[in-house]
């Protein structure tokens, strides 16, 4: 298996809100879509956005819960201040900020919200590492 992540699907419980969510209220850029899926390319992948129950029926799990899976999306911004900006906005497109932007033990600048299906989001600004023009992050 190479070493790499091509798609990540967020189930969720209502696809037009969750649809809402990312392109009206955070300003991304619907790709291809059909009725029962919502995809956004993003940097070397793409987001899908899928309904809860049929991806739990896709994958032969036994009912769809909700609830922190113990993962956690991340956005990395090239100065401490967009974190903050990126937390407000985020906000103001229904997000609930479950932690503002605060110092990290790691050296830089970080704050946590959820989706309106509380998929976990975290903002970041690393200053050991260097975003290239497209936003892509290099070990």
């Amino acid at each position: 298996m190479e070493q790499r992540v091509s798609l990540v699907t967020l189930g969720v419980s209502d696809l037009e809100r969750a649809r809402r969510f990312y392109e009206d209220g955070l300003g991304w850029r619907r790709g291809n879509t059909h009725a029962e899926v919502v995809f956004f390319q993003i940097h070397g992948a793409v987001l899908a956005l899928y309904s809860r129950e049929a991806m739990a029926a896709d994958a032969g799990i036994a009912g769809a819960r909700a609830g922190f899976g113990g993962v956690a999306l991340s956005h990395n911004v090239r100065t401490r201040e967009q974190v903050d900006t990126v937390l407000t906005d985020a906000a103001a497109a229904g997000a609930a900020i479950l932690k503002g932007g605060h110092d990290a033990a790691w050296g830089g600048y970080t704050g946590y919200f959820a989706d309106p299906d509380g998929h976990v989001w975290e903002v970041a600004w690393n200053p050991h590492w260097t975003l290239d023009a497209d936003g892509g992050v290099r070990l």
